[in-house]
């Protein structure tokens, strides 16, 4: 089932989400839904908060760039209770979206190595270091976890930039070719 995406405004995007239990209902479900909806809206990458729940879990799916990135073939992953300890290696600018920011891409400095605690979907505890672009990706849907935006990471004069769009948001206007819910 296609969920509607939360825009930049819901409160629930700056919750800091809850850790859940293995017997969390419809656990399933709901991680297949929120890969049917990233897809749907062309996403890498969806926090729960973005579909309007407080808790800790994240869908990625890097299969859409195995043609540039062979890598990412089959890359199809649900987070649980993820947690990121540290953040290290090179730090790299590149431009970041999300869907919950709908038109709106920044260049964000981010650190190219994280150490991440997470459970699987079979509930098994995981504990790696990820590194290049995939941590990159937790790096950003991680921060959906903590109430934070990727706009967070930019500087007070690109803000001020985008805030005309953020603004509109706000309002009630988001354009994408995605389910949304806005705050009006």
């Amino acid at each position: 089932m296609i969920l509607p995406i939360y825009i930049y405004g819901q409160p629930v995007l700056r919750k800091v989400a809850e850790d859940i239990e293995p017997d969390y209902p419809e656990l399933k479900t709901l991680i297949a839904n929120m890969f049917e909806t990233m897809d749907k809206a062309e996403g890498v990458g969806l926090a729960a908060p973005q579909v309007g729940l407080p808790i800790r879990v994240v869908v990625i799916n890097l299969d859409v760039l195995s043609d540039e990135h062979p890598e990412y073939k089959g890359f199809c992953k649900a987070y649980i209770n993820p947690h990121i300890l540290e953040v290290s290696g090179e730090e790299i600018n590149m431009e970041e979206g999300c869907l919950s920011l709908p038109g709106i891409h920044e260049t964000v400095k981010r650190g190219n190595k994280i150490h991440v605690t997470y459970m699987d979907e079979e509930m098994k505890p995981r504990d790696e270091v990820v590194e290049g672009y995939l941590a990159r990706v937790m790096q950003h849907e991680f921060d959906h976890l903590e109430g934070k935006m990727f706009i967070d990471h930019i500087s007070p004069l690109r803000k001020q930039m985008i805030k005309g769009k953020l603004n509109a948001m706000l309002k009630g206007k988001a354009h994408c070719t995605y389910k949304v819910k806005t705050i009006k």
